[in-house]
């Protein structure tokens, strides 16, 4: 018998300093590029979006990939391909934490119409206020500190 696995992720993760560096062009060619960083390591991107500060990926992950695994091959690709295409930005890096929130098949959707949305969502909350909010839905604990 064959192994099926419906595993859908809601990953998160900010520039370092939470820096304003993802300009709209940057954005543009950054959400296809990790699309293909996930299709080449059979992960399927349903969702790509963001702001200028942080990504969103609604992704289905195959059993054979952890979490950790997952966003570190996101993170890791993206920013050696930003350091190689963008020379104006050497100092780019990614904040070092990232959250990661399961999605029910019945929630895919609406995940996927809340990254696509990320402007909209960001007119009236900042980055951290969305996270806290995600945070308190999935139930964490976390420290105020944490969120540096």
């Amino acid at each position: 018998m064959h192994s099926f696995t419906n595993c859908l992720m809601h990953c998160v993760w900010a520039t370092k300093n939470r820096d304003h560096c993802l300009t709209p062009s940057l954005r543009e060619r950054l959400w296809p590029y990790l699309s293909g960083i996930a299709k080449q390591n059979q992960m399927k991107a349903l969702a790509v979006g963001g702001t200028a500060d942080h990504v969103h990926v609604l992704l289905s992950l195959p059993a054979t990939l952890s979490i950790a695994k997952t966003v570190q091959l996101l993170r890791g690709n993206s920013s050696k391909w930003i350091h190689e295409t963008f020379a104006k930005m050497p100092g780019f890096a990614w904040q070092e934490g990232y959250g990661a929130f399961s999605v029910g098949v019945s929630g895919a959707e609406t995940s996927v119409r809340y990254i696509r949305n990320q402007a909209e969502h960001h007119w009236t909350r900042s980055f951290r206020d969305e996270l806290v909010a995600m945070l308190r839905k999935h139930g964490f604990d976390y420290d105020e500190s944490m969120l540096d």
